[in-house]
């Protein structure tokens, strides 16, 4: 590491500017990479025009320093002269910046330093509550981890204390802990203020609410919280205690509202309880909801509809089968390349059903029963293998064989009509396809259903609709993934559920960040099958990812006198990283404001 020069002249006067390089090794050999500025030092031609950094020393009082190269006489008598040597200057404590700041940015974007600070901040405290929050939920977004993780690893590894102005070592778990605490009971005042501020940011609308629900599981035996509890795992962990999550989006994936219920709670059952809790914070409206065909049950519908709302949700497809004649017909309207529809009103009813098809699934589906069918048959036929030639001849043990690929191959076993008979050779099995349910398979592969009571609209504008479920889904991939709201390591349930708050907490900064993206359009190209590059849009993750490599360090410069003046300030950015700042809209600081107890420039003897 060592400082560089560049000389450049400007309005006939020479200037030379200071970079702080790093030697790096590349696949195309050492190469040099400036980490940070250090600016323009003065030189004895420029005595008639001097620069200077302001400073304070360790008693707290500022000073303006000059400072001059230890090669260079600076003018005589002249006490706020400082002259740096050069070959000493070295860099210290470097932090991660660029995540944790973007994190921040999206924090204040939704004015959520203002909402905290006025909910949270109302009795003095060592450290202000609506900053510890403001840590929490920038680790969800950035490094997601325990409150213990937070204490010990991320915090100290970040720029935070300098962003968000709390000292050195006020941040332990116990602080962050009662912060939790003291966050829970603001809930549905957060709610409300963020769907205000989407509506003024980014003109967001909650007419249309998207509803899905998911479980996550929890790390112990949770003995003192009663909402834990064993239930169908979207996590495959059957063997944990786990509680559902419902979340309720729009249909751009902004946040409306969540609910926390017992692990064990049935879907269809939680729809009434979120009508409910819709209607008590939000008050009655024409709502227009979609939730797919595991949360549909006819008491449910029937509840929306006493409440003058809409919906739109997928059926189970058991329920296709009235449709047989319409799935045969040819008059269906094609949306995309793969995807048609169609509608299909009902007499003297209040629903219409849409039916569609999608070839890509409708292979898909195919190859999946062909392969089971392919294990069963092949199953079926070791097992008449074996009662043919005599070394299985106890029929209970037949019986139960057979149970077992039946129980193994629930996909098609309804497909095969199995039986043990007598014949004269001795007991044999014998099975066959039963061609009319194998003919109405194939019908229906690739095929779904819908079903709505919403008068207006066509099929494929209904059908669009419906897939902007998907964004709901996106959500809770975006909350199990990237955000970690699962496992959950807190075993009592008001903790538990701040730590689902956290999470949505973390998953409004990340859908603002999607946003603002996806308006400004900051867009890479990835290389397609074809050679020709698809332009897509910069994705949240990816985003942090290429700000995280932003740091702030110390530039430490010794001088001739024995002091040492500490500058900090932030790694240079690349061309890449410049180029999403400016699409966001964000301004990176260009050092760290004065602050004695904080983040400093300093001089020290």
């Amino acid at each position: 590491m060592f400082l560089r020069p560049n000389r450049r002249s400007k309005d006939g006067k020479d200037h030379t500017y200071w970079s702080l390089v790093e030697t790096v090794r590349t696949p195309d050999g050492p190469r040099q990479k400036t980490l940070c500025y250090l600016g323009e030092l003065n030189s004895s031609a420029q005595a008639w025009w001097l620069k200077t950094v302001e400073v304070f020393n360790e008693q707290g009082q500022t000073q303006q320093l000059k400072l001059f190269p230890s090669h260079v006489e600076p003018p005589a008598d002249d006490p706020a002269v400082a002259r740096v040597l050069l070959n000493k200057v070295r860099l210290e404590r470097t932090r991660q910046f660029g995540s944790c700041w973007l994190g921040l940015e999206l924090w204040k974007r939704l004015a959520l330093d203002r909402f905290f600070e006025e909910a949270m901040d109302e009795y003095k405290a060592d450290v202000p509550w609506s900053r510890v929050a403001a840590v929490l939920a920038i680790n969800r977004l950035c490094a997601p981890g325990s409150e213990l993780a937070v204490e010990e690893r991320w915090y100290p590894s970040t720029a935070l204390d300098d962003l968000v102005g709390i000292e050195e070592g006020k941040i332990n778990d116990t602080r962050l802990y009662r912060c939790l605490d003291r966050m829970l009971p603001h809930k549905t005042k957060l709610e409300r203020h963020l769907k205000q501020r989407y509506g003024e940011l980014f003109g967001a609308e909650f007419d249309v609410l998207l509803y899905d629900l998911t479980s996550t599981y929890v790390e112990g035996a949770a003995e003192k919280n009663p909402m834990m509890r064993r239930g169908y795992s979207r996590d495959h962990r059957p063997d944990c205690e786990q509680m559902v999550i419902a979340l309720i989006v729009n249909s751009e994936g902004f946040p409306f509202s969540y609910e926390t219920f017992d692990g064990n709670r049935a879907d269809v059952s939680t729809r009434e309880t979120i009508l409910r809790m819709v209607e008590r914070k939000y008050g009655k409206a024409r709502r227009i909801w979609v939730f797919d065909r595991g949360i549909v049950g006819e008491e449910n519908l029937q509840a929306i509809r006493r409440r003058g709302g809409q919906y739109l949700v997928g059926t189970p497809r058991n329920q296709m089968k009235q449709f047989e004649e319409e799935l045969l017909k040819d008059n269906w309207t094609q949306v995309r390349p793969e995807v048609e529809v169609k509608k299909v009103a009902i007499a003297q009813g209040e629903e219409t059903y849409i039916l569609c098809r999608t070839a890509g699934r409708k292979e898909k589906e195919k190859a999946i029963r062909q392969r089971f069918s392919t294990r069963m048959e092949d199953a079926l036929r070791r097992l008449a293998r074996s009662i043919a030639t005599g070394r299985l001849k106890d029929r209970n043990k037949m019986e139960r064989r057979l149970g077992g690929i039946q129980a193994r191959h629930p996909q098609v076993n309804d497909l095969y009509g199995v039986a043990l008979r007598e014949t004269p050779q001795g007991i044999r099995l014998q099975w066959e396809m039963k061609e009319e349910r194998r003919l109405w398979r194939g019908l229906r592969e690739g095929a779904y259903m819908l079903r709505t009571n919403i008068e207006t609209g066509t099929a494929e504008e209904l059908w669009s609709r419906y897939m902007q479920l998907t964004e709901a889904e996106a959500s809770f991939r975006a909350l199990k993934s990237e955000l970690s709201v699962r496992p959950l390591f807190h075993q009592k349930e008001p903790r538990v559920k701040a730590h689902v708050m956290l999470a949505f907490l973390g998953y409004a900064l990340w859908v603002t960040l999607k946003h603002l993206l996806k308006r400004g359009a900051p867009i890479v190209s990835q290389p397609s099958a074809s050679g020709v590059d698809n332009v897509q849009p910069l994705s949240a993750m990816k985003a942090l990812a290429l700000l995280s490599t932003l740091q702030s360090a110390d530039i430490v410069l010794p001088t001739t006198d024995g002091r040492e003046i500490r500058l900090r300030r932030i790694t240079e950015l690349t061309a890449e990283q410049k180029s999403l700042v400016q699409q966001l809209g964000f301004t990176l600081p260009e050092h760290f404001e004065f602050n004695q107890t904080c983040s400093v420039d300093s001089a020290t003897a």
